[in-house]
């Protein structure tokens, strides 16, 4: 696609710019009279960040920008139900993708819509993160190589800054994941070092999580259970930090900046040791052995990724004494337990083509393609709801987990081009809903059939939005770098 220089702002009230195809290019209201004709990239960001806007106008409220889960549109009514941590976060990751698509726009020639926006929305990540602490509290856990007081992120809102509840099961490690990914994305855009600190606290709070402990054959059991309260070992809690991990590898490969490795000895499988490590070779080497133990253990024959590993011995955390010091027993999950949720084969897919880019490696490269072809062949059904148009499931949480999948296959692209066919399936998808069904600002949870006929039935859950945004968002930095 050709790349556009020098394009004008949909806001401005200058003359409209001329489009290289209708293919590419559509037309959006401008400040006065007849509508501005823009080219797909634009048009993207331009409705990622209009349905973001309207999205933190009504889910946000008060200084502390508490989260209502719920929002209907049509009645106005904000639900009661404060959005968890991950909900929370989708907000943050809408408006990383925009502020991404913002620089992408200025390095192809269009700074009139970085100049423009770029400084509302970093002003508004910085306020979504300020606000995240009423989700932090603190507590001590004894791990598999230590015991140790952390400061993380809960489930559940908190009264307070820093007082939410946090122990057990009230934290799980693919919450801090998801966070660590934005942070190290607001830190790649904004340069400020208070992600990158964040950042790799929750990083290294999150590797405290993964099972060192050693085997018969005196391997690694591996994989990190969903929280330091629970046995199973989840997708969710492994996949997503895969290319968090792979990111700081490349901020630090140039550096000799050290990290403390811990792990248990190979010998007697029960001494824990330290060691001093560089960073770049310790953030690679997990990434690679977290990639490893999931295609390993959830890899299913049709190409997708299962849920978890259950069926685990022991049934609950327990710890045994080691030398006179307690800590966490090791796991062993007999069962792959299903189902397959597009999100699982998303994060890998994103895991993969990083760790493919860094190391050059076929492997991960020929995964990527495989685990391509079959997501999309699982996950997307042609003409379920609508003729020419895919289908993806939407029940539970699978708007936000689509999203994911999404990103995934746009990460990919660049070293395999087939995936820009199931791109197009959510461009097409999210225009579709835009065109037809967008109303004050908001789409709805379906986006081929429609809003509810009955208006009391069209609550939009925040964190859909939040996911429908973000998609726009990359879509728009796709149709650029593509």
């Amino acid at each position: 696609m050709k790349k556009f220089q020098n394009m004008i702002s949909v806001f401005s009230l200058a003359l409209l710019m001329t489009v290289a195809s209708c293919s590419d290019s559509g037309s959006e209201p401008g400040p006065d009279g007849p509508p501005a004709e823009v080219n797909l990239s634009e048009q993207n960001l331009l409705r990622a960040m209009e349905i973001t806007d309207k999205a933190v106008e009504a889910h946000f409220t008060g200084d502390g920008m508490a989260m209502a889960r719920y929002y209907n549109p049509y009645t106005k009514i904000r639900s009661q139900e404060k959005g968890s941590v991950w909900m929370y976060t989708s907000a943050i990751e809408a408006v990383n993708a925009i502020l991404h698509a913002l620089k992408t726009q200025q390095e192809h020639g269009n700074a009139a819509l970085y100049n423009e926006h770029f400084n509302k929305y970093s002003d508004l990540l910085q306020r979504l993160y300020d606000n995240a602490d009423y989700y932090l509290g603190t507590f001590e856990l004894t791990s598999y190589t230590q015991t140790k007081q952390w400061t993380v992120y809960g489930v559940n809102r908190g009264g307070s800054k820093g007082g939410a509840q946090v122990a057990g099961i009230e934290n799980v490690y693919d919450d801090q994941m998801w966070l660590t990914r934005e942070l190290l994305e607001s830190y790649k855009i904004t340069g400020n070092n208070a992600y990158l600190q964040k950042a790799e606290y929750l990083t290294e709070y999150v590797l405290d999580g993964w099972d060192c402990t050693r085997d018969a054959n005196g391997e690694e059991r591996g994989g990190i259970t969903w929280g330091p309260g629970y046995v199973t070992k989840h997708s969710c809690s492994n996949g997503p930090i895969v290319s968090p991990l792979v990111w700081l590898h490349e901020l630090y490969k140039d550096k000799g900046d050290e990290v403390t490795h811990r792990y248990i000895d190979l010998t007697d499988k029960q001494t824990r040791l330290t060691a001093q490590v560089k960073k770049s070779d310790y953030y690679l080497d997990f990434a690679k052995k977290i990639y490893a133990w999931q295609k390993n253990q959830l890899l299913r024959g049709d190409g997708v990724y299962d849920d978890m590993r259950g069926g685990c011995s022991p049934g609950q955390p327990q710890t045994e004494t080691v030398n006179g010091t307690a800590y966490r027993i090791g796991t062993n999950c007999q069962d792959r337990v299903g189902p397959a949720i597009s999100y699982n084969s998303g994060s890998m897919l994103s895991g993969g083509a990083d760790l493919y880019r860094v190391t050059g490696d076929n492997l991960y490269l020929e995964d990527s393609r495989n685990l391509s072809d079959a997501s999309f062949q699982y996950f997307a059904k042609l003409g379920r709801n609508k003729a020419d148009y895919y289908t993806y499931d939407i029940s539970g949480f699978n708007n936000w987990f689509n999203g994911v999948l999404m990103r995934g296959y746009v990460d990919v692209y660049p070293a395999y081009g087939k995936a820009s066919d199931y791109i197009s399936s959510f461009q097409k998808n999210l225009d579709y809903a835009y065109d037809n069904f967008l109303y004050e600002g908001f789409l709805p949870t379906n986006l081929l059939v429609g809003w509810n006929r009955d208006k009391g039935k069209n609550n939009a859950e925040g964190m859909f939005s939040f996911a429908f945004a973000a998609e726009y968002a990359v879509l728009s930095r796709y149709e650029l770098q593509k």
